[in-house]
């Protein structure tokens, strides 16, 4: 739903402007449509239906399908869970989405129907899900036994459960894109890729990030792994070369003045979007590893990112009970970003346009 009073610390309507549910930042030029209908922080949001639709999960217990040209809510899914909602994933290929939440229950839910599918409810507090790309498996992690369970997306049964698989809690747990492996991240600052076919861990990284992981996204190809940290930095991972066992991450400097939460990487990889807790998101050129544009307009933390298939829009989830929907398709034609590109251009090509 449109906002119908901008947010007064940071965003405005310029005089003149008249497009119907859109907002303007000032500092970045970019339009913004906010969409309402939470009333508590909202911990998800992703695009979905190529594109056409966001789901959104929150702390006050609901979940939320949106329409993206409209900006309105097409479902509301009331108390599926007893308490917060951490995480919510559609089923590739269907109408099913998957939410995960702290009463440590999962839920199948039919978003054409509203019917739930199935539950499973788990030893610990679930922190985090991924649908494999097949649209068979889910994974979710729990806390605080620092677990892992693997199930059947159709049933929900069990299949795999790895306990005490990190130190610490497990912030995030990621399918890679052809379902081979999990990557999970955690507070005690390691990656883990476990291997589906191996049924073990294969990799086991320290980040030497000065702080709590807080999320992690794959390249489309699953050759790179981006990292978001609370030490304000993200790092990027070459998985397919393996330079990281002697040299480490390659840190992308100079980015948030908070602690990052979220990280995304577009569909063709040439673009990585963060967001933090200093309210702000960020889009960051891959071919140069520089920041090119700063989102401003949320009043309280991001929780999370997601950027369109085809580049033109990022939505943004925030504590402050809103959804952003941020227009970048002509952001290439802002000053910042123009600058940005011509002195800061040139730098290491680690990332392909073709990924």
């Amino acid at each position: 739903m449109a906002s119908e009073n901008p947010d007064p610390l940071s965003v405005g309507r310029p005089s003149g402007e008249e497009e119907k549910g859109g907002e303007r930042n000032l500092d970045s030029q970019v339009p913004v449509k906010v969409l309402r209908a939470h009333i508590d922080t909202v911990t998800a949001a992703r695009f979905c239906f190529n594109d056409r639709c966001i789901l959104s999960c929150s702390s006050d217990h609901s979940a939320i399908l949106w329409d993206v040209h409209s900006c309105r809510p097409l479902r509301v899914f009331n108390q599926l869970h007893g308490k917060t909602i951490t995480e919510c994933a559609l089923i590739p290929n269907s109408n099913r989405i998957i939410t995960v939440s702290w009463d440590k229950k999962i839920v199948a839910l039919d978003l054409e129907t509203g019917q739930i599918l199935w539950r499973s409810r788990q030893t610990g507090l679930l922190t985090s899900c991924s649908v494999s790309s097949d649209g068979r498996l889910v994974v979710c992690a729990a806390d605080p036994q620092n677990a892992v369970y693997i199930s059947e997306a159709a049933s929900g049964q069990t299949l795999h459960h790895l306990s005490d698989h990190h130190h610490s809690t497990i912030t995030r747990c990621r399918f890679d894109p052809q379902g081979q492996r999990v990557a999970t991240v955690s507070s005690d600052r390691s990656i883990k890729l476990w291997d589906m076919l191996a049924q073990k861990t294969t990799v086991s990284i320290d980040s030497n990030h000065g702080n709590v992981v807080s999320d992690c996204c794959f390249t489309k190809n699953g050759h790179f792994l981006c990292t978001a940290s609370w030490d304000k930095t993200l790092k990027l991972w070459d998985l397919q070369a393996g330079g990281f066992r002697s040299h480490g991450g390659t840190t992308l400097q100079r980015g948030h003045e908070g602690s990052v939460s979220s990280c995304s990487f577009s569909a063709d990889a040439n673009l990585l979007v963060s967001g933090s807790y200093d309210r702000t998101v960020s889009l960051w050129d891959m071919s140069s590893l520089s920041q090119v544009l700063i989102l401003k307009g949320h009043s309280d933390w991001v929780t999370d990112v997601s950027i369109s298939a085809e580049r033109k829009l990022v939505a943004s989830a925030s504590k402050d009970g809103t959804v952003r929907l941020w227009d970048i398709e002509n952001m290439e034609e802002i000053p910042e970003v123009m600058e940005k590109r011509r002195t800061e251009g040139s730098g290491i090509h680690i990332l392909k346009s073709d990924i």
